[in-house]
């Protein structure tokens, strides 16, 4: 026997799957009208990819570029369906495009209180995040802002010195950080790697 949900129901899963990179949880398809049984047919016939414990792919989407960052926001989601994890650090710039560091996992800023066991190749900060300090890329998908992605980048010792610099020259070319903001953010707390680069930013450019 075949489940085939309605069609108002297939058109609602595909939409909203499409704005998240192809992914949905078993909740979201509850919600758009799929039972327990239509979602075991459509991964038996290839249509859906089980992806983790209740998360699931459309097959029939292709691949985003960010399609690791959507499926880590999705496995982060707490038991009321909401992903905590947030872009960060090293894997932040490179969405900023800001320097030329490549990481060596996935960086993922989640509150202190996250208990889900990192994945591969996948590198949990844990920390409690204003909202000003996040950028919401839809879908599930949040990043750190350009200048807390500065920040977060001169305190990990991974991110070279000259690294930094770039990424700092990066952000005021693209006009995504001001000089006033930087200077003041490098000014408080134990901020002195972000404040030499900025001085040395500044001091070029001049």
């Amino acid at each position: 026997m075949k489940y085939r949900p309605t069609i108002p129901a297939r058109q609602q899963l595909a939409s909203l799957a499409a704005t998240q990179g192809g992914y949905f949880t078993s909740r979201q398809a509850a919600a758009a009208g799929y039972t327990r049984q239509h979602v075991d047919y459509h991964i038996k016939a290839g249509n859906f990819e089980r992806s983790d414990r209740g998360l699931y792919r459309l097959t029939t989407l292709p691949l985003d570029q960010h399609d690791e960052l959507y499926r880590l926001a999705h496995w982060s989601r707490d038991r009321a369906g909401q992903p905590q994890a947030v872009v960060s650090h090293a894997s932040a710039l490179g969405l900023h495009n800001l320097g030329d560091v490549i990481p060596d996992a996935i960086h993922l800023t989640v509150p202190k209180g996250f208990r889900k066991r990192a994945p591969i190749a996948c590198r949990l900060h844990f920390g409690d995040l204003a909202d000003l300090d996040i950028e919401d890329w839809g879908g599930g998908l949040r990043v750190t802002t350009p200048l807390r992605t500065l920040v977060d980048a001169s305190l990990d010792m991974t991110v070279e010195t000259v690294q930094l610099h770039q990424a700092v020259a990066d952000a005021l070319r693209l006009g995504v950080c001001s000089k006033r903001e930087l200077r003041r953010v490098a000014s408080s707390g134990d901020l002195q790697r972000l404040a030499n680069a900025v001085e040395i930013v500044m001091e070029s450019a001049a």
